[in-house]
């Protein structure tokens, strides 16, 4: 991907493209920010001007295939890979090259996804910093800079934190090192403290709102209120726009629950508690997450101040006749019950009794004035 096909982070941009321009740049640099804001683009395009130095560069970049640059990104072990396989990047190249090629905005959710794996965690094992050793010990094909992209490098093992540590404090001739993390406060304080930091931030309202009217075509009222619900993330943006998206689910869910709570049906609440028992856990919490944001939500609703509520045009439907039941005496103790289920579920409780009992205390809870 080009610089300029990257939706906002001018400043960014320009701040790499100056460190090449005054001949400082290092030998090791950690893209940093919250999801969706382009930290990903951003390390592409980068690594896209580092290489394109001709038509052949430029040809072998657009399928991101070029022999300088080098992807790292954590795998999972498939049922088909032997016993004492150390799983690699290069085992999952295709599937890696595909998804970049339709977008450098994805979650690693989608990643997982691509590879077979959604229930499994993902990593980057030790076998993947002995293969980078090897591919950079060569010299460049092309005569100019090898590029080392590291995606995640929060996800490395103890073994391979280790490995890729040497490779910082010794980098191999004309080698530069660009890290695309999101959680840097998991990674090795030596790791991080060999590299140049770069804190990317979340992309403005009007930037996503620019990008939603230019590349989706949408009016300028949907544009803006698809940009404030996105919180200055890109992926959110498109998650919002998608007609079968999880939080078209989430809401049809959360619709369910207060209805059938308010007319206190005691066994379609147990049926509801069921259906959301038989998603995955990493699907659940996500579900309790958009139940306490439309919780806060429905509260603000109260206020009657526009400006202050982020709901897509069916939440903001159902919260007219909703929001009069979240009020002071509850908001607490409903914000409190949603909180407890995130702890169990990430605890392994029974998913059925975590549920089943949350909606069992909303029918009291619905009712506090």
């Amino acid at each position: 991907m080009a610089f300029e096909q990257v939706i906002g982070q001018r400043e960014a941009q320009a701040r790499l493209m100056q460190m090449v321009d005054e001949g400082r740049l290092p030998h090791a640099v950690m893209l940093c920010g919250p999801q969706g804001c382009g930290k990903l683009a951003l390390a592409t395009g980068f690594a896209a001007q580092l290489l394109n130095r001709s038509a052949a560069d430029a040809a072998m970049l657009a399928k991101w295939e070029h022999p300088d640059l080098h992807f790292t990104y954590p795998t999972i072990k498939l049922p088909s890979m032997s016993s004492d396989h150390k799983p690699v990047s290069d085992d999952f190249a295709h599937e890696w090259h595909e998804l970049l090629k339709a977008s450098p905005y994805f979650t690693m959710t989608e990643w997982l996804e691509q590879m077979g794996g959604e229930n499994q965690q993902a990593i980057i094992t030790a076998g993947e910093s002995d293969e980078l050793l090897r591919k950079l010990s060569l010299k460049s094909s092309q005569g100019g800079y090898k590029v080392s992209l590291i995606w995640l490098p929060e996800r490395m093992n103890i073994e391979c934190a280790n490995k890729i540590l040497k490779l910082l404090e010794e980098p191999p001739s004309q080698t530069v090192f660009i890290m695309v993390c999101q959680e840097p406060d998991r990674l090795l304080e030596t790791i991080r403290s060999r590299v140049q930091r770069i804190d990317i931030k979340k992309l403005a309202d009007e930037e996503i709102a620019e990008a939603l009217r230019d590349k989706r075509g949408l009016t300028e009222e949907v544009a803006h209120r698809t940009a404030r619900m996105a919180n200055g993330s890109w992926q959110k943006a498109l998650e919002m726009l998608s007609a079968d998206s999880e939080n078209e689910l989430f809401l049809d869910m959360f619709q369910m629950l207060m209805r059938l709570a308010y007319q206190r049906k005691v066994r379609e609440l147990k049926a509801w508690a069921e259906r959301m028992a038989a998603m995955g856990r990493e699907k659940q919490r996500r579900f309790l997450e958009y139940f306490l944001r439309l919780l806060r939500e429905n509260f603000v609703y109260n206020f009657q101040q526009p400006e202050l509520c982020y709901m897509t045009q069916r939440e903001e439907d159902f919260a007219r006749n909703f929001a009069r039941f979240v009020n002071e005496a509850n908001i607490i103790p409903i914000s409190d019950l949603a909180n407890r289920a995130i702890r169990d579920i990430g605890q392994n409780a029974n998913a059925k009794i975590v549920f089943f009992d949350l909606a069992l205390q909303m029918i009291v809870l619905l009712i506090q004035k």
